[in-house]
């Protein structure tokens, strides 16, 4: 993206905080980023395309900054994901992501509710993929089930403790409160086998085919998640594969030949993840190469 294009971005964010998404025209949109009809309209189709344009832009450095937080750290430690919770709540709030959601639903504008309704299955995904790293297999079964109690339990938590204590009141105890009773109804899920969406519905609320990609570092964050979980002792092993993170989630421009030797020294281990992990590799980085 071009320094305008961001300016522009950065502008329009600004005017849909300040006057409201529906009640700010084009015209303001022109007028306080300094640019023309014809070079708004060089970058996007509509106001509704420069919307889903800032909440691309938002959700992509949240996601690149809550992703960081777990280079050399353990996926499965709870307290990395409730730090990663928090962090994106935290930015949600400074960016006022929820008025202009709500504004977006209240609007009754398909397109856009619709991009809002993906995102939110993006979420839940999430959820669903980092709670499996932190327990055990007997609760994959029941991921999605806490990941949608998850994301009910934060929305609510969060709004009554605000209320209770004062918007600027940090949200650590409450993402802390939530994720130990989401982990806590796991468990006793897994005892109870009760379940009430299976997780395979998730391919039909999020198919690829009918909206944006998952961002594939997502993808490779997970199956070298699951390696680890496959080998948590082995300290060489877990070295490389951080190596192997770090080189795709950090950097601009990853050195496939660094990665693919990487690779080719762990090809005695795990042998369908390591496949599952050169095809996404290969297949995301071939030009890079």
């Amino acid at each position: 993206m071009n320094d305008r294009k961001r300016h522009v971005i950065e502008k329009a964010h600004q005017l849909f905080i300040e006057k409201g998404f529906q009640t700010t025209s084009i015209q303001d949109i022109l007028d306080y980023s300094g640019i023309s009809k014809g070079t708004f309209y060089n970058y996007f189709s509509s106001k509704n395309q420069l919307l889903m344009d800032i909440f691309r832009t938002t959700f992509k450095k949240i996601e690149i900054d809550r992703n960081g937080l777990l280079f050399g750290k353990d996926p499965g430690d709870p307290e990395i994901f409730i730090s990663q919770i928090e962090l994106q709540m935290t930015a949600n709030r400074e960016n006022k992501i929820v008025p202009l959601f709500e504004e977006v639903f209240f609007s009754g504008d398909k397109e856009l509710k619709q991009f809002i309704e993906v995102g939110q299955m993006k979420i839940l995904r999430w959820f669903s993929d980092r709670l499996g790293d932190i327990t055990d297999d007997i609760c994959k079964p029941y991921l999605l089930d806490g990941a949608i109690m998850l994301n009910g339990i934060l929305l609510q938590n969060i709004r009554f403790h605000r209320k209770a204590n004062g918007e600027a009141a940090s949200l650590h105890p409450v993402v802390r409160y939530s994720v130990t009773r989401i982990l806590n109804m796991l468990e006793e899920l897994a005892q109870s086998g009760e379940q009430l969406v299976p997780p395979e519905i998730m391919d039909q609320w999020l198919p690829v085919s009918r909206t944006e990609e998952l961002d594939w570092r997502i993808n490779i964050h997970s199956v070298i998640s699951r390696m680890k979980k496959l080998d948590c002792n082995n300290t060489d092993y877990l070295k490389k594969l951080d190596f192997i993170e770090e080189e795709i989630l950090r950097s601009s421009t990853p050195r496939k030949f660094l990665i693919d030797s990487v690779l080719l020294s762990l090809a005695t281990v795990n042998k369908y993840e390591l496949d599952e992990l050169q095809a996404l590799i290969d297949e995301n980085l071939l030009e890079k190469a």
